[in-house]
């Protein structure tokens, strides 16, 4: 579908004031009315920035918060550059902001998306003109005022401030603000030596409403005359309903009406309507449906291609990597010449488990629909793919469809997809009234877009000297493209051809082998950085202690002299190699990697460039019998200029003890054509006891401009950690989950 121009980093700003005097900043939005704007009614705001007479200022945040922060962080970088006071700003949620040009979606916000730690990169280049013009504004407004030129005047903490001292705050030139017309050029913006919020600590906006109970999530929202919707869905990828009786379900009190959701059409990119077959019960309320769900009598007939475990992926995977590859990813110089005159030769293979993303807050949605408008209230991290759903189930205009943006309880990848939405959308057009959709926690788990099962093919040679002379990296994977994109393209999420040591080694070959499954994949936290960058690391490991070096010494040496090699793709164009290096130096020097060490204690170490960002983990631990102790962890990050520290280190802490409970035990498994986990009781979360009482942040400070942090700590804290089992037990460790192959292994 083609789609109207979106507003790009030149476009204008809208402003206006409003019947109270408010001045009102934002990018052009073709729907705003200042009567919508009169309300009290937050989360319904519009535009980015709103100064209210008594001096309060309303930022609206664009971008899905999903617990990475980035309400706080954007709303930030506006306030940077209007010099607002921050004791005055109340930060609220935007909603999709779309309108509707020549009958095509307009997307009157820019950047609406939470993945890929894109936000906070993208709202740097966006957001500081917001603020920026608007205190353009207040400087013209204080200078008619004073009958003085704007350029004598100056701005802080939300007042205006002339040569001689005189002062007015922001609220009281808001009215008069907003009569001025915008400036024809780009507002100046502020020298980084001028910050007075960006680069400082700043609590989560939402942090005291979290702990108080008092914030909303979508799940906790409802209309009037709701039916509240659960779904039994075929347990089978690609079944239909073979049986169905219904009667003992709609004798319940509470019960409206059953409905079949038909299964899934093939040639429907997933994520645009259901996942799975299903019959739903409507009812009056979440109890009563649960209950009748339970009364169904039900019987699926499983699809054409049934559902694999991993053991039976790792059968094909061995097939497919004994022949030809779908696509050679990468090919410098002559691998194959290079291994056979090696002095030294490494080989091993390494094995991810197909995993759940197991967000806190299943798969929800609150939808009304009719035939002049939709209101959906749902967890989204893609607020313009749950436009797309909705307008394809719907036909409805685009300025007829509104998609509120509630903060979500995680999202990790699972909140991409719409295949929740989209079973909402379908129950209630067919019924003709509002429906809640809930998904339970055994829901979550058995129709999950799981991430990618893999194996990784790895061998390396060395000449004399021991210098690496050759590496190879094949992987055979079930692409998470796969259904949604031509074959030719499968490979594009699975490997990334510039990531290290390519460019590094003369003879280096990435290949890609594709694996046929039946389980929905999806987008899991740091994308395939978070499997690529184990098998590499933890390779390298392997190697430098086969080559008898240092790893530390070995991974600095292969890295070199500071250079900026060229990279292809998200978090390109380039990967500074000096950048990666003083990152992995400095938390080695952090953890003590250089001093005496205890007899039993492992050192390990892992570096990785995910999405701009460069992170690396050292990591001190024990093994205690059969427990796992870890002592001390280490995380050093360069992530350009850091709007909030304070949450970065939060999303760098998080990161690395999620990657932790990743690696260690989560597994997800299938038997008879169907997932076994039901729920964290067999599929289950690192316990507190487990993780660390610390991880240690270094943040380097960088004139660079901003990457995100959501992900970048998860792909290098892993494979720090197995580099240090292997360091304190002498067992190599090559699958994930770790904790079941260590326990084989001692």
């Amino acid at each position: 579908m083609s789609r109207a121009h979106d507003a790009g980093r030149r476009r204008f700003l809208k402003i206006f004031g409003t019947a109270t005097g408010a001045l009102v900043v934002g990018l052009p939005a073709l729907a705003w009315t200042p009567d919508e704007l009169l309300g009290q009614n937050l989360i319904a705001l519009n535009p980015y920035l709103r100064i209210e007479p008594d001096g309060t200022t309303v930022i609206g945040a664009r971008d899905p918060e999903v617990g990475q922060g980035i309400r706080t962080a954007e709303a930030r970088i506006i306030a940077e550059e209007l010099d607002a006071d921050w004791n005055k700003v109340v930060v609220a949620p935007l909603d999709l902001g779309v309108s509707g040009v020549n009958g095509e979606p307009h997307w009157t916000y820019g950047h609406q998306t939470a993945s890929g730690s894109t936000s906070v990169p993208a709202a740097w280049n966006d957001l500081r003109t917001v603020g920026a013009a608007a205190r353009q504004l207040l400087l013209r407004a204080a200078a008619q005022r004073w009958n003085t030129d704007a350029a004598s005047l100056r701005t802080l903490r939300g007042v205006v401030i002339a040569a001689d001292g005189r002062k007015l705050g922001y609220g009281e030139l808001a009215e008069a603000a907003s009569k001025l017309k915008p400036a024809t050029t780009r507002p100046a913006l502020k020298m980084p030596s001028q910050y007075l919020l960006v680069g400082q600590d700043a609590g989560d906006v939402d942090a005291r409403d979290i702990v108080s109970g008092r914030q909303h999530y979508a799940i906790d929202e409802w209309f009037g005359d709701t039916r509240v919707a659960v779904i039994t869905r075929c347990p089978y990828p690609g079944g239909k309903l073979a049986h169905l009786d219904d009667s003992a379900a709609l004798k319940l009190k509470g019960v409206d009406k059953v409905m079949t959701i038909p299964p899934p059409d093939p040639a429907r990119t997933l994520g645009t309507q259901q996942l799975a077959a299903g019959v739903a019960v409507l009812a009056r309320d979440t109890w009563t449906a649960l209950q009748a769900v339970a009364k169904l009598d039900v019987r699926w007939q499983p699809g054409s291609l049934g559902a694999q475990g991993d053991d039976a992926l790792a059968a094909a995977a061995a097939t497919a990597l004994a022949g030809e590859p779908s696509k050679a990813v990468r090919s410098d110089g002559d691998f194959g010449e290079a291994d056979k005159h090696a002095r030294h030769h490494f080989k091993a293979e390494y094995r991810f488990a197909t995993v759940a993303h197991a967000d806190l807050e299943p798969p929800n949605a609150l939808v009304k629909v009719d035939g002049q408008r939709a209101i959906i209230i749902a967890p989204v991290q893609n607020p313009r793919a749950t436009f797309d759903t909705v307008q394809r189930l719907t036909g409805l205009a685009p300025d007829k469809i509104e998609i509120k943006l509630p903060r979500a309880g995680g999202g990790f990848g699972r909140f991409l997809e719409t295949d929740y939405v989209a079973e909402a959308v379908m129950l209630a057009k067919a019924a003709g009234k509002p429906i809640k959709l809930m998904w339970t926690r055994t829901d979550a788990f058995a129709h999950d877009t799981y991430r990618p099962f893999s194996i990784h093919a790895m061998q390396a040679c060395a000449d004399r000297k021991r210098q690496l002379t050759g590496w190879s990296h094949r992987i055979a994977s079930t692409s998470r493209l796969a259904g949604r994109e031509p074959r030719e393209r499968w490979w594009l999420s699975e490997i990334h051809p510039d990531d290290l040591p390519a460019g590094l080694v003369d003879n280096l070959q990435y290949a890609w082998y594709a694996l046929e499954s039946a389980l929905p994949r999806g987008t899991y936290r740091a994308s395939s950085h978070g499997v690529n960058a184990f098998a590499m690391e933890c390779f390298l490991d392997e190697v430098a202690h086969g080559l008898k070096q240092d790893a530390l010494k070995f991974r600095l040496a292969l890295l070199g002299e500071p250079r900026k090699l060229p990279y292809r793709g998200h978090g390109g164009p380039v990967l500074d190699t000096g950048r990666l290096s003083w990152v992995l130096q400095l938390a080695a020097d952090a953890v003590g990697w250089s001093k005496q060490r205890t007899r039993g204690q492992g050192f390990g170490l892992a570096c990785h460039f995910t999405f701009g960002g460069y992170v690396a983990h050292a990591i001190q631990m024990s093994m205690q019998g059969k427990r796992l102790v870890i002592h001390n962890v280490v995380c050093a990050a360069d992530l350009g200029r850091v709007v909030n520290p304070l949450g970065a280190r939060a999303a760098l802490v998080g990161a690395t003890l999620d990657a932790f409970s990743t690696a260690l035990r989560q597994r997800i498994t299938v038997k008879d054509g169907r997932i076994v986990q039901r729920g964290f009781k067999d599929y289950p979360l690192a316990t507190m006891a487990e993780m660390p009482h610390d991880v240690q942040v270094i943040l380097v400070p960088s004139q660079e401009d901003p990457t995100g942090a959501f992900a970048m700590g998860f792909p290098s804290a892993a494979p720090a950690l197995a580099n240090a089992v292997f360091d304190a037990t002498g067992k190599r460790v090559r699958q994930m989950p770790i904790w079941p192959e260590l326990l084989r292994l001692l």
